[in-house]
């Protein structure tokens, strides 16, 4: 048994005294895993971080065996993004993410997904944005996907603000104002396409982990016997304090009066 294919490093594990078992998110193959000879060597450790984008040949004797990885590098993302503290917690995040997905099954859409929010993780705004995007994603991937597209009491596509917590769908400003107090926000950056990254405040990102963070325990995490992962948390924290360390105090102080 022999393929080549695309993948992303989700992480890794020593085995052995030199090999490593090497657990990848591939294009047309899914999760896979496989050994790594000479995996746990200094030689190899800038290699196989997770975020790294890899060529993978893998080989077996026989399908069901774990078989071996022939890596080569294509886009050695680790360095950079172990250099801030909110692309570290989201790779991390990121991982246990694609962790829910069947091992050996392919997701090509959430391959893809994954390789670009990676590549724009730089900017901690964008990121933030990705990473709500990529739960929401794989909501639906799992069978658990949100409606909100429409409103579900009335049809209408304009003005969705809300979300039902019972059925995840959207719900419109005039249809959900008798019960608004029950309802979990729509921020305004999923519910627009082409939505600036800089137009969200810390409000909105709040509202967005809430939204997916929920779901995801319902469906996902808690049949499982899993809750969310601490680099979730800690990706939130970083995102927050960056963007308020990197707005000017007196502006800060203008939209704390306006409620902002």
């Amino acid at each position: 048994m022999e393929w080549t294919d695309d993948g992303i490093v989700l992480g890794v594990r020593r085995h052995g005294e030199s090999a490593a078992i090497v657990e990848l998110l591939t294009r047309s193959h899914g999760r896979h895993l496989g050994l790594v000879r000479g995996g746990a060597g200094s030689r190899m450790r800038p290699l196989l971080q997770p975020g790294n984008s890899v060529n993978a040949l893998w080989r077996a004797r026989l399908d069901e065996h774990l078989g071996t990885y022939v890596l080569e590098g294509t886009r050695m993302r680790a360095a950079s993004l172990l250099a801030s503290s909110h692309a570290t917690y989201g790779v991390t995040h990121l991982a246990a993410l694609a962790r829910l997905l069947p091992e050996r099954d392919p997701h090509e859409g959430m391959f893809a997904m994954l390789e670009r929010t990676l590549d724009d993780f730089d900017y901690a705004g964008g990121a933030a944005i990705h990473l709500v995007r990529f739960e929401l994603a794989m909501l639906t991937e799992l069978g658990f996907g949100l409606d909100l597209s429409a409103c579900a009491a009335t049809g209408a596509t304009a003005d969705l603000i809300y979300v039902s917590p019972k059925s995840g769908g959207a719900v419109s400003r005039q249809a959900g104002e008798p019960w608004r107090d029950r309802l979990l926000p729509l921020p305004p950056f999923l519910r627009a396409i082409d939505d600036e990254q800089n137009c969200w405040s810390e409000q909105d990102l709040l509202d967005g982990f809430e939204l997916t963070g929920r779901f995801l325990l319902r469906h996902v995490l808690e049949p499982r016997g899993q809750g969310h992962s601490d680099a979730r948390a800690g990706f939130i924290n970083a995102v927050v304090r960056k963007r308020a360390a990197a707005i000017p105090e007196g502006a800060r102080r203008d939209w704390r009066r306006q409620g902002i």
